[in-house]
């Protein structure tokens, strides 16, 4: 089963035997790129472990971006002949959905199916992509909703953008929060702070549903942000995957 988790920035997407994920990879999202250029990208890294697209029997997608889940669509539906999953309204994910549901993003929901299931109890989820969103999961499976937050990375953009002398700098763990220059400084501010908004908003959310609540992070930006953030419990980078592998589950009974 190949899974596929669409994001702004990025792509990740995996192959499934049985309830093990044998491979999983990470590429650029690209509103541009054709059915046949996305079957090209899939068949390449899939054969490489070995994999082939005749062996796949379903394919699960989440997906932010409307033009991809188009040239997908075409994919599966069309040029593979792959019968697929797209995660959204009348999908079956176990969860009681408390918040406004057309305004919830599939890949939260992906995100909640999985920590749910894999985590129990309740729940804080925090995703570090493009935007970091915060989740709320209660021990009953209710999605309560959440708040989202730029990413780091578009916070590092908006001071180059947004200021007449700032310079572009890409993420760093910075040695100290007093920044001897302008860089060092920049560092500072945008990592120290980015924690610090982070441990905020799971504290208050917490405080508004449940004290004891387990903090489950995942996403890209994670890879570096999580080791900091002491308020993180679980760091899983595969959450959203495992997501859509179990919901594929609950759909196939």
């Amino acid at each position: 089963m190949l899974v596929i988790d669409v994001g702004n920035t990025h792509t990740t997407f995996g192959v499934y035997g049985d309830r093990k994920l044998l491979a999983h990879w990470r590429v650029s999202t690209s509103s541009r790129r054709t059915a046949d250029e996305w079957g090209f990208v899939f068949r390449s890294l899939m054969e490489e472990q070995g994999v082939t697209k005749e062996e796949l029997f379903r394919v699960v997608i989440s997906c932010v971006v409307p033009p991809v889940l188009d040239a997908l669509r075409q994919l599966f539906g069309g040029l593979w002949n792959t019968p697929y999953l797209v995660v959204g309204p009348g999908i079956k994910t176990g969860l009681f959905i408390r918040a406004e549901a057309k305004e919830v993003g599939a890949d939260r929901i992906v995100n909640a199916v999985a920590a749910s299931t894999l985590y129990g109890g309740d729940l804080v989820i925090v995703d570090f992509g493009t935007a970091t969103t915060f989740c709320a999961v209660t021990a009953k499976k209710e999605y309560l909703g959440g708040a989202i937050a730029p990413g780091i990375g578009i916070s590092c953009e908006a001071l180059y953008e947004k200021t007449a002398k700032l310079p572009r700098i890409d993420v760093e763990v910075p040695e100290r929060c007093i920044g001897r220059n302008t860089v060092e400084a920049m560092h500072a501010g945008v990592f120290f702070g980015y924690i610090g908004l982070a441990r905020e908003i799971v504290q208050r959310m917490k405080r508004e549903f449940a004290e004891h609540a387990r903090v489950i992070g995942t996403g890209g930006w994670g890879m570096v942000l999580a080791r900091y953030c002491d308020f993180i419990d679980v760091f899983n980078p595969v959450l959203t995957l495992e997501g859509l592998r179990i919901i594929h589950e609950l759909n196939s009974s």
